[in-house]
């Protein structure tokens, strides 16, 4: 796994959280706290998948010289889909902990 794909998989992710924290208003954390769930639930996609994103196989593979822009889209929605998930979950815990 290299450094882009994990940085990809982050910024897809904090994006993906950023967004459920809006869309689900039981599971929302605050503008910062929604970015950093997501950010943290992208990359921690990354790492689970081994860098290749989630989407990757379907998008294709990062080719050994170049840009393979089909495994570059595949990060950012893997990861946003992976810091969605987080970011629900997370924001679902803390606020029925809350109350």
């Amino acid at each position: 796994m290299d450094l882009t794909s994990l940085l990809l998989q982050a910024i897809g992710g904090a994006i993906g959280g950023a967004s459920g924290g809006r869309a689900l208003k039981p599971t929302d954390l605050g503008p910062l706290g929604n970015i950093l769930a997501g950010a943290l639930g992208g990359a921690g996609g990354a790492l689970a998948t081994g860098g290749g994103g989630i989407l990757g196989s379907l998008l294709g593979t990062a080719a050994n010289s170049g840009v393979d822009l089909g495994a570059l889209a595949g990060q950012l929605v893997g990861g946003g889909l992976t810091g969605l998930i987080v970011q629900m979950v997370v924001g679902f815990v803390l606020n029925k902990l809350k109350s």
